[in-house]
């Protein structure tokens, strides 16, 4: 019989309240509150904090405090991240951050989601699905990003979209639901 935190990883309804999963998402309030309360002065301390708390990361990553998430061993972020104020990343499922992404303020990633099913709702199911952020993306403040969403290299989102859908690579897409605006100059799909 599989685990619910396997179930949730392979994108399965799963129960949330399972005692595992609870543990896990207390270790990562536990080290988010250590993070958020660490000034830029705290340098050694922050490196061993985002080295505990994340799947992984590459170098010169930077978060300004304060910053949240489910699990945090779920994201897997690339070199050069920036993540500004107050962002969320609810990553019961993977979250795929590449090189050189920057994030505005109150950013957050949703990874998480619930059945339409009000049955299954009621007994406590929910269901993730990965996100995936490439290369060179910047997403604009306050900004929405949905289970499932992919997000192609170069991209820019604007400020408080709400991603629905994927985001093809070196476009500038915006609003609610977030639309391709644009192609940007010198990516795949400048107009």
């Amino acid at each position: 019989m599989r685990s619910e935190r396997e179930k949730m990883l392979a994108g399965e309804l799963y129960d949330a309240s399972d005692p595992e999963l609870t543990a896990l998402r207390n270790r990562a309030r536990r080290l988010t509150a250590r993070l958020n309360a660490s000034t830029a002065d705290d340098g050694p301390l922050r490196a061993a904090l985002l080295g505990e708390l994340f799947g992984g990361h590459g170098e010169g990553l930077w978060i300004e405090p304060p910053f949240y998430c489910d699990y945090g061993s779920n994201i897997l972020l690339g070199s050069h991240v920036y993540f500004n104020f107050n962002c969320v990343v609810l990553d019961c499922a993977e979250v795929r951050i590449g090189d050189n992404v920057l994030f505005g303020p109150n950013v957050q990633v949703y990874t998480a989601s619930h059945p339409l099913d009000a049955t299954q709702r009621r007994q406590g199911l929910e269901v993730a699905v990965p996100v995936r952020i490439e290369d060179d993306v910047w997403v604009g403040g306050s900004a929405v990003i949905l289970p499932g969403v992919t997000i192609g290299a170069g991209a820019v989102i604007g400020a408080g979209s709400v991603v629905t859908k994927e985001v093809p690579a070196g476009v500038f897409a915006a609003g609610n639901p977030c639309q391709v605006v644009r192609g940007l100059e010198g990516g795949p799909n400048e107009r």
